[in-house]
């Protein structure tokens, strides 16, 4: 039988367990059955966990948005896919990508190319239709554009710093180390502040000249709200993407947004990929920009799907830099 983690209760890594499963004997006719190689671990699947977005779901659930594999099985509707076919996908609802083997909807899946692997596609699918919609959708970033975002050195931040190189933007990314923050500007981000040591609202202030930034990439939270809206200038729009510090506290919108004529979001890649062609759009400009080297894939450690419970250990951490996969 093959094997899946499910998550047991709200809770930390411990409450995710090993456990057999059984498959449908019968193949929905609009799926395909992916034996999987790879599955991609992010952030946001610990707020699963943790219950920072609770879930419709009933308990022990399995849990994951993305993953890469070989299709094993098509159902009797499905024509543009067959058997032996390298296909990954990053795509909720429904949860279950941390599995062996798993039923998808066909038309929620792209095929891999020849030129990327599927422990890349795993490690990159997300999070790099991530940074294509926030950068080329959301708000388009344009050549020579001073920006920040925060937490470069994050498997999302590493890409963005190499999609903003390929824009010639000029990214303001905050590391924590500087070691971290070597490795932004190795990966193109062109300014770099350690949070830790320096003032990240008067180093924006220098960067641009007093100027500020149009627009501020938060995937951190509770820890740099406030200073995200500090480095806006006038109608400069807040992205919030994530929280991994923890949730932002209840805000008072007029005295928040109102000094600035701020504007706020808060979006969700998918809502971004919502039908067929907007999934085939992000993932093309993903993939051909990995075959022009202008993104490269950036593995930071791989586990057994066995020890899912240590990758949310080392993500939670935030001393990863890159992408954490599971190979089942």
């Amino acid at each position: 039988m093959p094997k899946r983690i499910v998550i047991t209760k709200i809770g930390g890594p411990e409450v995710l367990k090993y456990e057999e499963y059984k498959l449908p004997v019968k193949l929905p006719k609009s799926m395909v059955r992916i034996k999987q190689t790879s599955i991609g671990i992010n952030f946001i699947d610990t707020y699963h966990r943790t219950g920072i977005y609770p879930l419709p779901l009933e308990f022990p659930f399995c849990p994951g948005l993305e993953a890469a594999g070989d299709i094993i099985e098509v159902g009797d509707d499905v024509k543009q896919f067959k058997v032996g076919d390298r296909v990954a996908y990053s795509f909720s609802p429904p949860l279950g990508a941390y599995c062996e083997i798993r039923d998808f909807e066909a038309d929620r899946i792209v095929k891999i190319p020849e030129h990327i692997s599927n422990d890349e596609a795993a490690s990159i699918l997300l999070q790099g239709m991530t940074v294509e919609y926030l950068f080329e959708r959301l708000y388009k970033i344009k050549k020579d554009e001073k920006f920040l975002f925060h937490a470069a050195a994050g498997g999302v931040g590493l890409i963005a710093c190499q999609w903003a190189k390929s824009l010639n933007a000029k990214m303001i990314g905050t590391v924590s180390t500087e070691e971290k923050s070597e490795l932004a500007k190795s990966h193109g981000c062109e300014y770099t502040i350690n949070y830790k040591k320096d003032d990240v609202y008067e180093n924006v202030l220098d960067i641009t000249d007093k100027e500020l930034v149009s627009v501020v990439y938060d995937a951190v939270g509770k820890d740099t709200f406030e200073t995200s809206l500090k480095c806006l200038n006038f109608r400069g729009l807040m992205v919030s993407f994530g929280q991994s510090s923890g949730m932002v506290r209840d805000v008072n919108l007029h005295s928040t947004f109102n000094p600035k004529s701020l504007y706020y979001t808060r979006p969700t890649l998918m809502h971004y990929i919502k039908d067929r062609k907007e999934l085939d759009a992000s993932s093309k400009k993903l993939f051909d920009k990995i075959k022009n080297k202008e993104i490269k894939p950036n593995i930071f450690k791989s586990f057994k799907l066995s020890e899912a419970s240590e990758a949310h250990k080392l993500i939670e951490s935030r001393m990863s830099t890159g992408s954490i996969i599971l190979n089942p």
